[in-house]
């Protein structure tokens, strides 16, 4: 009797807990939620003087569901820091523990100015969790998020080494390739370009023929090939991509059919096998992404708005559904895309609408500091080009200098210097233009190696001795330039060229050579399609059929020339009309909001959330706070049009300069 007694209050003690924490469960999940209740549920818990293990649980559930439902931030974080001090000395308490430690790691980068506190928390749980391989393999990829996020891409490089080996070592294979490639791509945006290629080699070679499962395998596929094509793009190799795009393609498609098991059930059951890159909703934007990069680089104007706009549609469709920060980065990057598109095209007033777009996505987003802190240089990029393509040079100036000042990217400080370097040629600042040209060649000659930018470069070269009536030297720099672009099928940069020639060609009178560089320019600047060297190519044909006294062809050369520029000046006086225009003006801080028509980082790899706990909410996205790209920043040249007859247009050296790391 006396032993049935003793036992009976720590029985009846147990059976409270139960009792309190299905209510709160149930109030958790009732619809609507009545989190309230739930929430006091959990707080009378406290007042059994709960075991340290309960205790410690309950305060990590506490500060979860204040997180994920309510705006009570201090309280949550004394909760998980309440969690964190009982269970950090604990024995065999690692889900509570780490758990702890991974959301206050969180918290702390929501919370604070620096990220210090969150790494030094990580760092504290890394340290712990050697022996638990899951706990200390998810740590590692969200500490490397961080150090990502502040461009610490050096210490982000080790941490992932770090866990390579800890996943080899416990024989967890497809673990040791997604860490693999989250250094790939770190090193990528470092431009370690022969360690990339070890890499991506070394994890291409393990996945052909040691991932068992062929759903993982997809996945580590699509992730291969993501990176491969970057890697190819950022190049500038555009011809040499197509085989992977291709089979990128085709892979994502495999992974999309309806017949594909969901992503819980291809990494829910081995506790070493629950980390994904992205998941497959994310990864279908990601590969129109990247073919909207390809399509912009090779010249396909009218492809890369038809993937762009198909994107930006699954973006809207993935937004109802959850509106995961990585969206808003996605659908920055494409915007910033189609604004080059529409200059190309000569749509300029669609493309300060799109830049503006641009903007609003960023001021809101829900990490609107970091988004906007990211794309801020390329936002006063493409302000510049939509000022130079409008003839306002003194913003254009003050845009990309701008854009210098906030870059450490070399690629689009390199586009931002050649597009300068056009505005002081056309603006007759000769020494300006030589100063810049000069710290161009030194600092990318023997160290940049995209064909299309080094292409592009060339090209305003030759554009420079075109100006100076230094022919030779122009054929000789435009001759180079062709020789890349058509190694790679660069055509925009191509079509460009070649106009320029056939202007070279015309004026030291050699008309046949004239024609026969001017007719290819044309036919490519129609499949682009590119305004602007067609009104360029149009003018100079209108006096090559001058010259030949063929009266019929010279006048329907002038008449397209008509069409083109009062196509233009109609554009342009659309653009000065709109509020959008007022953008110009920005060049410190936040940018202004303007009102007109509406318009609609790495990515380390997350560990998918174990649904077994049922007070747990699922994992946030490691990735989420971070901007994410492996896309290139490089592309061919724009030439903006003049409408006089014979005068070269202003070029844009526009390029793709969206970075989702």
């Amino acid at each position: 009797m006396s032993g049935s007694s003793s036992t009976n209050p720590a029985a009846s003690q147990d059976a409270c807990y139960i009792s309190l924490l299905g209510l709160a469960e149930y109030f958790r999940t009732s619809q609507p939620p009545n989190i309230k209740k739930c929430i006091q549920c959990l707080q009378a818990l406290f007042t059994f003087t709960p075991p340290s293990k309960v205790e410690a649980r309950t305060h990590l559930q506490m500060g979860q569901i204040l997180m994920a439902y309510t705006r009570n931030i201090d309280l949550a974080r004394q909760h998980l820091e309440k969690a964190w001090n009982i269970s950090e000395s604990l024995m065999n308490f690692d889900d509570v523990k780490f758990d702890t430690a991974s959301l206050l790691a969180q918290l702390h980068l929501q919370t604070e100015p620096s990220s210090n506190a969150a790494k030094a928390m990580l760092r504290r749980a890394v340290e712990l969790s050697q022996n638990n391989v899951y706990w200390h393999c998810k740590l590692l990829l969200q500490l490397s998020q961080i150090h990502a996020s502040d461009r610490e891409y050096s210490s982000a490089s080790e941490l992932l080494a770090v866990g390579a080996d800890s996943a080899e070592e416990a024989g967890a294979t497809y673990l040791k390739v997604l860490f693999l490639l989250s250094r790939a791509m770190i090193l990528m945006i470092e431009r370690k370009t022969n360690d990339v290629l070890a890499l991506l080699n070394s994890a291409g070679q393990i996945i052909d023929n040691n991932i068992p499962n062929p759903h993982q395998k997809e996945y580590l596929k699509v992730f291969f090939l993501v990176l491969q094509v970057c890697y190819y793009l950022a190049l500038g190799q555009v011809k040499t991509v197509k085989p992977s795009l291709k089979q990128l393609q085709m892979s994502i498609q495999t992974i999309m059919a309806p017949n594909w098991p969901s992503d819980d059930t291809i990494f829910g059951s081995n506790q070493l096998e629950m980390f994904v890159w992205l998941p497959k909703e994310q990864l279908y934007v990601l590969v129109y992404l990247v073919t909207v990069s390809h399509s912009m680089m090779a010249g396909y104007m009218d492809k890369a708005q038809k993937y762009t706009e198909k994107a930006l549609t699954q973006i809207e469709k993935l937004k109802l559904q959850e509106d995961k920060p990585i969206l808003s980065v996605f659908k920055v990057i494409l915007l910033e895309h189609i604004v080059m598109c529409r200059m190309v095209m000569g749509n300029r007033e669609l493309a300060i609408r799109e830049i503006a777009a641009a903007r609003d996505v960023c001021l809101a987003a829900p990490q609107r500091r970091s988004l906007l802190k990211r794309h801020s240089a390329q936002l006063h990029c493409l302000i510049g080009l939509y000022a130079m393509s409008t003839s306002f040079f003194d913003h254009a100036e003050r845009q990309f200098l701008v854009c210098v000042s906030e870059t450490t990217e070399r690629d689009l400080k390199l586009f931002a210097n050649l597009n300068l370097a056009i505005i002081y040629l056309r603006t007759k600042r000769e020494t300006d233009l030589k100063q810049i040209l000069d710290a161009v060649s030194t600092e990318n000659t023997h160290t940049y190696s995209s064909q299309a930018l080094m292409g592009g470069f060339y090209y305003v070269q030759g554009l420079h001795a075109f100006h100076k009536n230094s022919f030779h030297e122009a054929k000789r720099f435009l001759r180079e330039t062709l020789k890349m672009a058509n190694a790679e099928d660069l055509n925009r940069l191509t079509s460009c060229s070649l106009v320029l020639l056939s202007h070279v060609f015309l004026s030291i009178g050699n008309s046949k050579e004239s024609m026969n560089m001017v007719t290819p320019a044309m036919q490519l600047a129609s499949k682009i399609p590119d305004i602007h060297v067609q009104l360029w190519g149009s003018a100079i044909l209108k006096d090559l059929h001058r010259m030949s006294k063929d009266a019929q062809h010279e006048k329907e050369a002038y008449a397209n020339h008509v069409k083109y520029s009062e196509n233009l000046i109609a554009d342009q006086r659309k653009c000065v009309q709109s509020s959008h225009h007022e953008l110009v003006n920005w060049f410190h801080g936040d940018p202004p909001v303007t009102t007109g028509a509406p318009l609609t980082l790495p990515v380390i790899p997350e560990a998918i959330s174990n649904p077994v706990t049922t007070l747990t909410p699922s994992s946030a996205t490691l990735a989420a706070a971070a901007a994410a790209s492996t896309t290139p920043m490089t592309q061919t040249n724009v030439a903006v049009a003049s409408t006089s007859a014979l005068q070269p247009p202003v070029g844009a050296v526009t390029g793709q300069f969206g970075q989702f790391y």
